[in-house]
C-alpha cells in the first residue's frame, strides 16, 4: 500500500475505535465487523467485500506495534496534505516527495510500500474460530483460501450385527490390512443403517487424522420386529383363550417372559402395549406391541368336534358377516 495511502484513509474510523484505543478495543471492534462483512456470509455482495479488506487492512496496520506508530506519524505529519509519490522532481515549490520523506521509515528508498492490508489469504489465526474453526471456503472471488493445517479425511467401513446386538449393544472388531484390529463400541439401541464413529482411525493429516465412520446393518429377527424404538411381535392364542379371555406369558427382547391380560372377545390381529419393554437407549424407552393371532385347529378330536358343534348351535343366532353386503355397496 502506497503510503499516501495511509494519510487518506482513516484507519481508526474503519475500526470505529478512538484514536488511543487499547490492542484489546482493536481486536473486539475487528471480531466484531471481520464475522459482518466477510465474503463468505455475503456471497456475491462487493460492497462487503470493499468493507471487509478495508476492515482488515486497518486491523492489519493497527494491530501492530510498530506499523501503529509509523501510521500515526505519518498521519501527524501529512496532516491529510496531498503529495507526489517519489521521484527527484517534487513539486514546484521544491517539496521533497511524500515517500521520500517517509521511505526511510520503512526500510526503503523511494517508490511505494507493499500493502500489508488484506491480500487472498485467510483471517489472523487468532481469529479462526469466527466461522466455527474451519477454514474459509474458496469459491470466493480473491481467493479467500485456508492456510491452517487440515485434519486427515474421515474413512468409511461397514459391518453386520445380530438383532440382539443392536438392542443390548456389542463390540465389534474391523481388521485393517496392516493386521490391526480396530475395535469398534456399537451402543445399545442402534438401529439399522445407523453410523458409529471411531475417532481418530482416519487419514493422517497435519492438524490429526480423520474418524472411521461404520455404518451399522442389522440382521432380522424370526420373532421380532423393530419399530422405532418399539418392538413389534405376533403371538397365537387359542379360541378359548381368545373368547374367554386369558393371561399368557410373552417372550420379551431381554429374553425375559412377561404375563400378558388377554381380555375376554379378543378378536384376531388385535394388538396389545406392553409398557417399557421395548428398546432402551440413552434417550428413550420404547413398548412391546403384542399382535394376538387367533389359531384355528387343524385335527380336532371326536370330543373336540363334537363340543364346537354344540358351540355352533349355542351361536346360530350370531352372524359374524352382518352388514357386510352393505358395506360392499359401490
Amino acid at each position: 500500500m502506497a503510503s499516501q495511502d495511509w494519510v487518506d484513509k482513516d484507519f481508526y474510523k474503519i475500526l470505529g475505535v478512538s484514536k488511543d484505543a487499547s490492542d484489546a478495543d482493536i481486536k473486539k471492534s475487528y471480531r466484531k465487523l471481520a464475522r459482518k462483512y466477510h465474503p463468505d456470509q455475503n456471497q456475491g455482495d462487493a460492497a462487503s467485500e470493499k468493507t471487509f479488506k478495508d476492515v482488515s487492512e486497518a486491523y492489519s496496520v493497527l494491530s501492530d506495534a510498530e506499523q501503529r506508530q509509523q501510521y500515526d506519524a505519518i498521519r501527524a505529519m501529512g496532516g491529510g496534505a496531498r503529495f507526489s509519490a517519489g521521484g527527484s522532481g517534487g513539486s514546484a515549490g521544491g517539496n521533497a516527495g511524500f515517500e521520500d520523506i517517509f521511505g526511510n521509515l520503512f526500510g526503503q528508498g523511494t517508490g511505494t510500500r507493499q500493502r500489508t492490508g488484506f491480500s487472498n489469504s485467510d483471517l489472523p489465526p487468532e481469529f479462526a474460530d469466527l466461522f466455527g474453526g474451519g477454514g474459509m471456503g474458496g469459491g470466493f472471488p480473491g481467493g479467500f483460501q485456508s492456510t491452517r493445517p487440515q485434519k486427515g479425511a474421515d474413512r468409511t467401513a461397514s459391518t453386520s450385527i445380530s438383532f440382539g446386538g443392536s438392542i443390548n449393544g456389542t463390540t465389534i472388531g474391523l481388521r485393517e490390512p496392516s493386521g490391526e484390529q480396530i475395535d469398534v463400541r456399537i451402543p445399545a439401541g442402534i438401529r439399522d443403517g445407523q453410523k458409529v464413529r471411531v475417532k481418530g482411525k482416519g487419514q493422517p493429516g497435519q492438524a490429526g487424522p480423520g474418524d472411521l465412520m461404520v455404518t451399522v446393518k442389522v440382521k432380522e429377527h424370526p420373532l421380532f420386529k423393530r419399530d422405532g424404538d418399539d418392538i413389534r411381535v405376533h403371538v397365537p392364542v387359542s379360541f378359548p383363550e381368545a373368547a374367554l379371555g386369558a393371561q399368557i406369558e410373552v417372550p420379551t427382547v431381554t429374553g425375559e417372559l412377561v404375563k400378558m391380560k388377554i381380555p375376554a372377545g379378543t378378536p384376531s390381529g388385535r394388538t396389545l402395549r406392553l409398557k417399557g419393554r421395548g428398546v432402551k437407549t440413552s434417550k428413550a424407552t420404547g413398548d412391546l406391541l403384542v399382535t394376538v393371532d387367533v389359531v384355528v385347529p387343524q385335527n380336532l378330536s371326536k370330543e373336540a368336534e363334537a363340543a364346537v358343534e354344540a358351540f355352533q348351535i349355542a351361536t346360530k343366532d350370531a352372524d359374524p358377516r352382518s352388514g357386510l353386503a352393505a358395506k360392499a355397496r359401490l
